[in-house]
């Protein structure tokens, strides 16, 4: 006889399936048409495996002028952003769980505050406090606002705030600095929030259109989601192209996933489970 819970978890498993399933779909098609002739695109029924699959479209993309540069450009811009981010994040969220000064809850809930700010608010005031820096139109303009990042800062402090203390005063008594204590110890133990960050901080920094479409004027500093933008024609698109530049687009964000993984899933749990 079947038990009840197993019951449930068949049938948790079943619906998990489907809905991956249907997730997988747009991938699944975006994989078969960027491996299709242009004709093919449209024929009906779908052809879900490319009868004459072909590269034409990759060697097409590598072809565009600007492409390379792009994916260079939005690699710096990912990495500036990762580690400013998380050096800055990190620094913060030390100074908000472990030193004790006047007004520090205040402080925080401001900052944390500023997470109910939509980021297009802003864009106007960073593009005139970056003119005003001459920093448009560089891709310092992109790195530089990724070091404000409150999400991180919450997500981090929570994890602190829950470390024992002995640690710090362990390292006190051995004449350790705060900087010392820090990246000595610290940081070390916040391994899998570090990671989980990263992975979102770089995923948002490599799929980012707007920001570097408001700050970006030269094709030499354009990231990779502006010169994909540029596949789309006036009055047509060549789909074949563009999808191949999409999931191009894809492979330094799953490879990411892939190395972090293992962290990703014990990261996330630790903003809603440490006091």
């Amino acid at each position: 006889m079947i038990h009840k819970n197993n019951i449930s978890t068949i049938f948790f498993h079943v619906i998990a399936i489907i809905f991956s399933f249907v997730a997988l779909l747009p991938f699944a098609w975006m994989l078969s048409t960027s491996f299709k002739k242009s004709g093919a695109l449209l024929a009906i029924p779908i052809q879900w495996i490319p009868k004459d699959p072909t590269f034409a479209s990759y060697t097409r993309l590598f072809q565009n002028e600007g492409i390379l540069r792009s994916m260079l450009n939005s690699l710096i811009v990912t990495g500036g952003a990762v580690i400013f981010g998380i050096l800055s994040s990190s620094m913060a969220a030390f100074a908000f769980a472990k030193i004790r000064f006047k007004g520090n809850g205040v402080l925080f809930m401001i900052f944390i505050a500023s997470m109910m700010i939509p980021g297009q608010v802003t864009f106007i005031p960073l593009y005139l406090i970056m003119n005003d820096l001459h920093l448009t139109d560089t891709l310092w303009a992109l790195i530089l606002p990724c070091i404000f990042q409150a999400f991180a800062v919450f997500m981090l402090r929570q994890e602190i705030k829950s470390m024992n203390d002995t640690y710090l005063d362990a390292a006190a008594m051995d004449g350790a600095s705060l900087f010392t204590t820090f990246f000595i110890i610290i940081l070390p133990m916040c391994k899998a929030a570090l990671i989980t960050l990263a992975i979102i901080m770089g995923m948002g920094a490599w799929n980012d259109y707007l920001l570097p479409l408001v700050l970006l004027a030269s094709k030499a500093h354009f990231t990779l989601p502006i010169i994909l933008n540029s596949l789309n024609g006036q009055f047509s698109t060549d789909y074949n192209l563009l999808m191949a530049g999409s999931l191009v687009s894809m492979f330094p964000l799953i490879i990411l996933y892939a190395v972090g993984q293992q962290y990703f899933k014990e990261g996330l749990q630790l903003g809603g489970i440490k006091q």
